[in-house]
């Protein structure tokens, strides 16, 4: 029964927060991605059915308990997925802002789990994607890192809008972003014109 409660579990998170397995797909189809790590990943498995490697990391206990039925996840993303090659899922019960034992990646996942993009950065390879929102604003700090380029938005419908990017990130009265009152309080500025996911290459 604790088995099949598993996926149960995971399906009734999914129809939660909303089924991310498109969003994940048009970014690993568009840039080729076959590793992801995503911290603060709580029991979202979608990037598995469409990345061969995926690295999740959280110290929630719900998560940790979830993932403790590694042969049952493991056995649905083998019946599900949408590549060829063998699922490589790895889950790492930490805190991700802590030192992680991780081989660069291609992909780094942050939704709604803080500054996951300058955390983890290091993680990434360069010329690797950083997908993520700006709920706490890592997606306002990401866009005033030199080490990223910002490369686009989701759109609705999944769709990768990278045109008009200099419309995005920009205050009421041309406003100067304080991105030491970012870190601070840990959430978005109110921009004229928002996403609800951000596209960045990291570039050095």
């Amino acid at each position: 029964m604790k088995s099949r409660n598993t996926i149960e579990e995971y399906h009734e998170y999914r129809d939660k927060i909303g089924n991310r397995t498109e969003l994940y797909r048009i970014v690993a189809k568009r840039y080729g991605v076959a590793s992801a790590l995503y911290p603060g990943s709580h029991i979202d498995i979608a990037p598995s059915l469409v990345i061969p490697k995926v690295i999740y990391v959280d110290n929630f206990k719900g998560a940790i308990n979830f993932f403790k039925n590694m042969e049952m996840i493991k056995k649905y993303i083998a019946e599900n997925k949408e590549y060829e090659k063998p699922s490589d899922i790895v889950f790492m019960g930490q805190d991700y802002s802590e030192e992680l034992d991780v081989e660069p990646v291609d992909l780094i996942i942050s939704q709604y789990a803080g500054f996951v993009g300058q955390e983890t950065k290091k993680y990434l390879n360069t010329g690797g994607i950083l997908l993520c929102n700006d709920s706490h604003g890592d997606a306002t700090l990401s866009r005033f890192d030199d080490d990223f380029e910002f490369l686009g938005v989701i759109g609705k419908n999944n769709r990768i809008i990278d045109t008009k990017l200099d419309d995005y990130f920009v205050l009421p009265r041309s406003k100067n972003v304080d991105l030491v009152k970012v870190k601070e309080k840990m959430k978005e500025p109110k921009y004229k014109l928002i996403a609800e996911n951000y596209l960045f290459r990291k570039i050095k």
